[in-house]
């Protein structure tokens, strides 16, 4: 093709123009980008946008972050695309015992890199313990290092409960289809999100569990929730293919059109003054040069692998995770709100 016959989409390069001058696209501007193919040169121009104004945004640094799965159950949420659902789960119940997950966070935070530690459960979950974990985890590991829960709904009191004992954020999804792809409804888990919100800590959202079926629009209308609730991190996740998942007949996108996905979340999140990073799930170079600079590492149970241990099959490591971001260009690694690393020093 001859350069001069390439011409770019006049209406992108309104959209994409504006978010250089500091303006977010609307939900129907992320539609419209959304509906480019990811081999177009306007999904190519969308990720060089989108990661330019994120390096300027987050200061060129990098964040990683580690969640354990506590544990494997045949979950009452029974989403299908997930690989613990209750009617389709090849897995046996387990759980870990408190001693492996105190070694599995001692492990991850050891090198004191990690910004925060993700504790995940099933949809229902034993708050008595895990507030226990939290308690005995907070006097263990850095007190910079941030906990993270990543849990079923969970009420007020609960979520001042987990506050008191020393937890920071809390990540929950109104996914994609939720009600229709899974047993939750959405307004029980937008209550949530309201109750995380109320009791002041950080929340974590994502743009997921994105697979081929999903609209422009229904992309659209997921991220803007996020924003429209002011996320502290905003993200984007393709769906995986687990072959005894209901849904694994729709199969799954590319990395490069998540990477297109993962640039639209970055340039709606303009419009969310409390976002302070963009990651991509599962962790990956064009991400990391499409807007996002957060990567996480994974042990234990894994909602899209399986095997019970994630940990070498499809979860990465700390290492792993740093040689990402150090390839991608970025400069330091974010360990805590207040300290930074120089990633080459982290990477060596």
């Amino acid at each position: 093709m001859r350069l001069a016959t390439m011409r770019t989409d006049a209406t992108v390069e309104r959209i994409l123009d504006e978010t250089g001058q500091g303006k977010a696209p609307t939900k129907q501007d992320c539609a419209y980008l959304l509906g480019f193919h990811e081999l177009s040169i306007e999904a190519s121009l969308m990720r060089a946008v989108a990661d330019a104004l994120s390096r300027q945004r987050f200061a060129n640094n990098g964040i990683v972050l580690g969640q354990i799965g506590l544990e494997i159950a045949a979950c009452p949420g029974k989403c299908k695309f997930c690989s613990f659902g209750e009617g389709h789960t090849d897995f046996k119940p387990s759980a870990m015992s408190d001693e492996d997950i105190v070694a599995n966070a001692l492990s991850f935070t050891a090198s004191d890199e990690l910004y925060a530690l993700f504790l995940m459960t099933m949809h229902t979950f034993d708050i008595r313990r895990l507030l226990k974990l939290v308690q005995i985890l907070r006097a263990k590991i850095p007190k910079e290092t941030q906990i993270v829960v990543n849990i079923g709904d969970f009420d007020r009191f609960q979520a001042l409960d987990l506050k008191s004992a020393g937890v920071n954020g809390a990540y929950h999804v109104c996914r994609l289809r939720e009600g229709t792809d899974t047993a939750l409804l959405p307004e029980d888990r937008k209550a949530t999100i309201r109750t995380i919100k109320e009791a002041s800590l950080d929340w974590y959202y994502c743009c997921e569990p994105i697979g081929p079926e999903h609209s422009p629009e229904e992309l659209a209308e997921q991220i803007y929730l996020g924003v429209e609730y002011d996320c502290f991190q905003h993200a984007a996740m393709r769906r995986v293919y687990i072959p005894s998942a209901p849904l694994a007949s729709r199969g799954q996108i590319s990395e490069l059109r998540l990477a297109q996905i993962v640039a639209v979340v970055a340039l709606a999140t303009l419009a969310c003054p409390g976002a302070c990073s963009i990651a991509v799930h599962e962790p990956n170079l064009l991400g990391l040069t499409s807007g996002a600079n957060t990567v996480y590492a994974e042990s234990g149970a894994n909602p899209r692998d399986t095997e019970e241990e994630t940990s070498g099959h499809r979860g990465r490591d700390i290492h792993d995770c740093k040689n990402m971001l150090y390839e991608s260009g970025f400069a330091n690694l974010l360990t805590s709100p207040d300290r930074l690393v120089p990633l080459a020093e982290a990477y060596r």
